[in-house]
């Protein structure tokens, strides 16, 4: 999977096209990724106590899985963010290098 935990992503397509944020979660097997702030549901949650005592449950929101397609890479040039697709090269010792296809610059 090419986009990994820590990324800056932007959404580039659905109800929160144009949102950036940061990678939570990759889920690689399911091609999905966990973004901070994006695709936000709200889960009903039952009504339950906890061991002091006090009331749990209501609605609770949180953020859904988005699927790798739906997101870009963002890296910086020039101070400017742009985003990007992703490639990978080889250093000299065999290493995989993720790559920057509209910058030419390392990840």
């Amino acid at each position: 999977m090419k986009i990994k935990k820590g990324d800056l992503v932007q959404v580039i397509t659905g109800k929160d096209k144009g949102k950036q944020g940061k990678v939570i979660v990759a889920y690689p097997t399911q091609n999905r990724v966990l973004v901070e702030g994006v695709n936000r549901v709200k889960k009903h949650t039952k009504a339950g106590q906890t061991a002091r005592g006090s009331q749990t449950g209501g609605i609770v929101t949180t953020e859904a899985p988005v699927h790798i397609s739906n997101v870009q890479l963002v890296v910086e040039k020039d101070g400017k963010k742009v985003v990007t697709r992703v490639g990978y090269r080889f250093d000299d010792e065999g290493n995989k290098i993720r790559v920057a296809k509209r910058t030419g610059e390392d990840i």
